[in-house]
């Protein structure tokens, strides 16, 4: 099981939503998400109200330096068999935040 996150665009012709990035992460890193204080910003955007890539600039920028400032307190919520690891999850976080700074417009979805 795990995360598809999605950055949209609406095409102004057609209507249709067109996909702007992607990423995949297991969910076996939902709880260091958690701890993190970014679950339902990534997981379930919809439930606190994120609609624009924007929004999650500031909370996943502020989660990875907390992730960074203490790793150890992280680490200690990777997955036992290996699926879900600290060193996956950080760099996974960075590339969103990459993403959502170069289509700050795009509407978020999670598929859960």
């Amino acid at each position: 099981m795990s995360l598809d996150f999605y950055l949209e665009y609406e095409d102004e012709i057609s209507g249709e939503r067109v996909e702007a990035f992607s990423a995949n992460i297991t969910h076996n890193l939902s709880r260091m998400a958690d701890e993190a204080g970014i679950y339902y910003c990534l997981w379930r955007p919809e439930e606190v109200g994120i609609k624009k890539a924007n929004e999650l600039i500031e909370p996943l920028t502020v989660a990875v330096k907390m992730m960074k400032d203490n790793p150890e307190r992280f680490e200690a919520f990777n997955a036992k068999n290996g699926w879900g690891l600290y060193e996956h999850f950080l760099p996974w976080i960075e590339d969103v935040i990459w993403a959502c700074k170069k289509y700050p417009n795009a509407l978020v979805r999670a598929s859960r």
